[in-house]
Order: C-alpha cells, then structure tokens, then sequence
C-alpha cells in the first residue's frame, strides 16, 4: 500500500502523551481504521522502542508474522486514534491486554 492510504495522517496531530518512543501497530489500525483490539509490551529493540505493540486482534497468525502487515508509529499517533489506550501506557515490560468488547476499555491478561 501507498502512504497516502494510511488511515491516521500524521500531519498536525497534537501530542496526547509524555513523548515515550515508537512503537509498531498492525496495518489493520493504521490503514484500515480498526481500533486496538490487543495490545502488549515487551522489552524494546532499540533506545526509542517504548516497546508496545498493537494490534486489532482480529489477525491471523499468518498475518501478524508478516513484517509487511505493520509500521513504526510514534506512540502519540496511535493514542491520537485511539484514546483508549492512554491509562495503559505506563504499564511495565511484559504487560498485556484486551479490549472489553464493546467498550472503550482493557483488560490484563
């Protein structure tokens, strides 16, 4: 796909959160517009890695392995489209969650 058909347009988006690095978020959010449906943290690859990654939950194995199917965000984006996010995100390493269906919270796993 071609930038011009990612869902959350980076331009112009105000900072929601204490700057915490960038994270990866699965193609299905970024350019198909779902919300994070799972998300979980682990230790970061790198300095800026803040470690999380998300996803809608709906993807198949398959397509979560592939590299292709997700991009590096600023962690500000995906809070900016999804605001749900935000009270979890100071949760340690090795931290999961759900979302509850049909609401805009999670639960741990």
């Amino acid at each position: 796909m071609h930038e011009d058909n990612i869902i959350i347009q980076i331009e112009n988006i105000p900072q929601h959160i204490t700057p915490m690095g960038f994270c990866v978020a699965s193609n299905r959010i970024t350019m198909e517009g779902a919300k994070v449906g799972y998300m979980y943290r682990e230790e970061g690859d790198r300095e800026a890695d803040s470690g999380w990654r998300f996803l809608a939950g709906d993807e198949t194995e398959e397509y979560a392995e592939d590299p292709a199917n997700g991009k590096i965000f600023d962690v500000n984006i995906i809070a900016h489209h999804d605001p749900a996010i935000i009270p979890f995100l100071n949760s340690p390493f090795h931290s999961e969650f759900e979302r509850v269906e049909g609401k805009d919270t999670f639960q741990e796993l």
